[in-house]
This record gives structure tokens, C-alpha cells and sequence, in this order.
């Protein structure tokens, strides 16, 4: 009677074991994204095995955020973090290290295939400037980094470029092919899963990319500024052209020289509208059209204000299209 309970009771065990394992094996893969429209990709690939967890939420600026408890939480709980550069999310180097330890680290700008441009010098735009505004009193000096780079090794510039590579829809793509393999790796049971929402994204990138281009045909000779640097990728996929930015690092105001170059360049004709972005105070950009023929206008590289998930992504760059063709043609 004693051998058969103590077999029961083992029996039991084993069960509740097996069954405790077999529920962790069905838990949802726990991913991070940082920004909106990374978030947006990679909730297309896990749909239906788990949705990813968004850091920089709303009108935040991946430039100036700062962690929250609940992030560190998050991060602490992943297993797979997925970053678009380390360049771009500065805010995430140190918890990288600390806090997602165990956690899979995708980096997009790593990605092969990705197409990565340099930091925009030159021509429309000036050279990096590292701007003092000490005061507010604004002095700009000229700092061509990649020169600079060059001068010391004798080799070209390869760790820096323009890191707002998701706006080109060929790079959605790579991102796609590149989450589905990440994902994979972490729950090889669901790699069928990530490949084919992959390919269903990459169909729907692809229609887009053909709807963006038809879209903005005939607009390559209109010039505009942007409020900082962030929208090379989209012009170079779709034949635009900005005449500068009114800052080049958004977390710092611009100085006045700057300010003046920008509004020469309004009031000689050379930009038909300037865009503030809703993540920065627009009263600047009022200022800079004010007495001038330019218009303002609004264009939003993150999705600030979409419901997240997979739609984010398109919505986002209809919107920004459609700003841009609705200000430059008006």
C-alpha cells in the first residue's frame, strides 16, 4: 500500500513538473523594442506568438528619454532587446549592460543588407556643429567629424551615420528578415511563425513603398527644412531634397548663427515650408516663417500619438508623405 501511494505521489509529481515546464515553453517570447516604429515591425513579426513591449511610448524623444522603473523591469525580463543603433538610443547603453544581461541584444544598424547613410554634410546641409548655448547666447562652431576621423587613421569613417535608417522601406525589410531570424533563435518552435508574418510584412512594405512613390512623383524640386536631421533616409528613397535643419542635435537648442543661416535660406526663396516635429516646441519654427512666404508644417518620424502595433509603421509614413506633399504644394 506504502510502495503504491509513494508511486502515486511520484506520478503526481512528474505530472505537475511536466506541466510546469510545458506552460513555460508557451509563454509569450518576451521582446523590447525602444521607439514606435521598431515596436510597430517587430509586433507584425510575433503576431499571434506574443506582442513586444514598448519603451519610448507617446511624444517621447529617443534623444532626451529618460528610464522609468517600469523600463528597467522590462529589460530585466527580456530575452531579446531590439535596438536600432547605439548611437540613437544613448539612454539604453548603460541598462543594456546592467539589466538585460541575459536578454538576445538585435542592433539594426548591424543588420546585413541594412543601407546606412553618413551623417548629412555639406552641399544643403552645413557641417556638424557642436553648438554651445551657454546663456542661450548660441556660438556655432564648425566640426567636420568625419574629416577629423579620417585625418587620424587614414581610413574612412565607418562607425558613423545617419541612424533614422527605419524610414527607408527597403531597411523595414532587412529589419523584418532580421527580427524573424532573432526570434527564431529564441523560440526555435515558432520560427515558422516569424518567417511567414516576415514575408506577409515584407509584401505589405512592399505595396507601400510603390503607394509612397506615386505619391510624392514631381516633388524633387520643392526644398523645406526640418527641425533636426532625421528624414535623409525617406528623401533619398523618394526623391526629395530639405535645404537644412534647424538644429542638428534635437536635445540642444539651436545658436543664433544657425538660426540666422536658416533664415536666409526662408527668406531667399529657398524653402517653401518648415517642419517642426511634435516631440520639440514649435514656437521656434513659428518664429523662423514669421513675415515670410514659407509655410509651416508638422512631420513625425516616430509615430508620437498612433496606436502602437503593426499598423503604427504605415500609418506613420502615409502621414509623413502626405505632410510633406499637403505643405510643399499647397
Amino acid at each position: 500500500m506504502r510502495t503504491s501511494l509513494l508511486s502515486s505521489l511520484l506520478a503526481g509529481a512528474a505530472f505537475l513538473a511536466f506541466s510546469a515546464a510545458g506552460r513555460a515553453l508557451a509563454e509569450p517570447l518576451r521582446v523590447v523594442a525602444t521607439i514606435p516604429p521598431i515596436h510597430s515591425l517587430a509586433a507584425a513579426v510575433m503576431e499571434g506568438k506574443g506582442e513586444p513591449r514598448l519603451l519610448v511610448k507617446g511624444a517621447s524623444s529617443e534623444h532626451t528619454y529618460s528610464m522609468r522603473p517600469s523600463d528597467a523591469r522590462a529589460l530585466s525580463d527580456a530575452e531579446v532587446v531590439v535596438r536600432v543603433s547605439e548611437h540613437l538610443e544613448t539612454f539604453l547603453t548603460k541598462p543594456i549592460a546592467t539589466l538585460a544581461g541575459k536578454a538576445a541584444i538585435v542592433t539594426l544598424a548591424d543588420a546585413p543588407g541594412m543601407k546606412l547613410l553618413p551623417p548629412r554634410e555639406g552641399g544643403a546641409f552645413e557641417a556638424h556643429r557642436h553648438e554651445e548655448t551657454a546663456g542661450h547666447g548660441g556660438k556655432d562652431h564648425d566640426h567636420d567629424h568625419g574629416k577629423e576621423a579620417a585625418a587620424k587613421t587614414d581610413e574612412p569613417d565607418t562607425d558613423e551615420h545617419d541612424p533614422h535608417l527605419w524610414l527607408d522601406t527597403g531597411n523595414a525589410a532587412v529589419i523584418a528578415d532580421q527580427l524573424a531570424a532573432a526570434f527564431a533563435k529564441a523560440r526555435p518552435e515558432d520560427a515558422g511563425a516569424f518567417r511567414d508574418n516576415a514575408a506577409k510584412l515584407k509584401g505589405k512594405l512592399a505595396a507601400l513603398d510603390a503607394e509612397l512613390k506615386a505619391q510624392l512623383t514631381g516633388m524633387s524640386e520643392a526644398r523645406f527644412i526640418v527641425f533636426h536631421d532625421a528624414y535623409q533616409y525617406f528623401e533619398a528613397r523618394y526623391g526629395l531634397a530639405a535645404a537644412g535643419s534647424i538644429t542638428v542635435s534635437p536635445e540642444r537648442q539651436p545658436g543664433a548663427a544657425r538660426l540666422r543661416a536658416i533664415r536666409a535660406k526662408i527668406e531667399g526663396g529657398k524653402s517653401a515650408c518648415v517642419f517642426s516635429e511634435p516631440q520639440f516646441e514649435p514656437k521656434l519654427v513659428a518664429r523662423l516663417v514669421e513675415g515670410t512666404s514659407a509655410r509651416s508644417g508638422t512631420l513625425d518620424g516616430l509615430g508620437a500619438g498612433l496606436p502602437e502595433g503593426p499598423e503604427l509603421y504605415f500609418t506613420m509614413m502615409r502621414n509623413l508623405a502626405g505632410s510633406l506633399k499637403g505643405c510643399l504644394s499647397s
